[in-house]
């Protein structure tokens, strides 16, 4: 029989649209013969079921059921495509571990620490990783710190960036002193923490992966060209930018990404699809950028692009993903 995977989406930061492409992406890419999917919204406190007909079911929080067709409905795997809370930041996890339903996404330890960019960069500069500097700047205490120390600290230009989310919204480039504080106050409105963060200037380059107990797969290196100051909302969404697969970079570059790649995977205990995100500096030095759990999944986002180029089949990898982990449980 075919197993039933709830493709998870919506949730309540600025990203919320995007997440919903991102569901219909998965729901293509998933194999039809194998899987019945249904996509789940959660959007300000209502968790709906999507159905076939166009109307909506209420999930039941207790068992994550919901009717369809006039019979109850219980999936047996969440896709969690999230991107911001509460799906990327390790609630969601915390209550599919709870109830025992497998998901595709980490744990809630790893997602709520990849969600937190200030503490991420800072647990992986323990293990040697090179980050860029930065400092953090809370609500309530972000006077006690002047401007004129930022600077000397971080140095201009800086990114000003919420600690937790995307990168798409509330993030500034800051090129002067007297646009430093504009852009704190702009980033306090997404979010409690604040991150300044010094600038590195070089190649972006991005980098996804999974792996599964038969398998390790890092695939081809996309190369980020924005047309914009950096890579934001519109570049990331409005085709304002060049991504190039497979990378313009040496041999010898690529193999290193990959493997720091595979590495970080294993050294965070992550599941299912990441992409890593990396600066490229003087003399091929890599720098984490930041680690995205739930990555975009549209037909144009990174990860179906470095799947194609891979010359492999995504609903292959869909297909990993979710039977691993059903795996794991009936194993356990």
């Amino acid at each position: 029989m075919k197993k039933t995977v709830a493709i998870v989406c919506g949730g309540d930061s600025a990203e919320h649209d995007v997440s919903m492409r991102s569901a219909e992406g998965i729901a293509s890419f998933i194999d039809p013969a194998r899987y019945i999917t249904y996509k789940v919204e959660i959007h300000a406190g209502k968790w709906e079921a999507l159905l076939p007909d166009g109307n909506r079911s209420k999930v039941n929080k207790d068992d994550f059921s919901f009717e369809a067709d006039g019979k109850k409905v219980r999936p047996d795997f969440a896709y969690i495509t999230i991107h911001g809370a509460p799906g990327e930041n390790g609630l969601l996890q915390g209550y599919f571990d709870l109830i025992g339903m497998p998901y595709s996404t980490c744990g809630v330890l790893v997602e709520a620490m990849t969600y937190d960019k200030f503490v991420l960069n800072n647990y992986m500069r323990a293990f040697g990783v090179s980050v860029a500097d930065s400092l953090l700047v809370k609500i309530g205490h972000d006077k006690e710190v002047t401007d004129e120390e930022i600077v000397s600290r971080i140095g201009l230009p800086c990114f000003v960036k919420p600690c937790r989310g995307g990168s798409s919204f509330g993030t500034t480039k800051v090129k002067t002193i007297e646009a430093l504080r504009p852009a704190i106050d702009l980033a306090l409105k997404e979010g409690e923490d604040v991150m300044v963060e010094a600038f590195m200037g070089g190649t972006e380059l991005t980098c996804g992966c999974y792996k599964t107990k038969q398998k390790s797969v890092v695939f081809p290196i996309t190369e980020v060209v924005s047309k914009n100051e950096f890579f934001d909302y519109a570049a990331k969404y409005n085709n304002e930018s060049d991504e190039i697969t497979p990378a313009r970079i040496s041999d010898r570059l690529a193999e290193r990404v990959s493997k720091l790649t595979s590495m970080l995977y294993d050294l965070l205990g992550c599941h299912g699809i990441i992409r890593i995100d990396y600066i490229i500096t003087a003399g091929d030095k890599i720098n984490l950028l930041e680690i995205n759990t739930t990555p975009g999944m549209t037909k144009t986002s990174f990860i179906p692009q470095q799947v194609r180029a891979a010359g492999l089949d995504i609903k292959d990898v869909m297909t990993d993903i979710i039977e691993d982990r059903l795996c794991s449980i009936h194993n356990s």
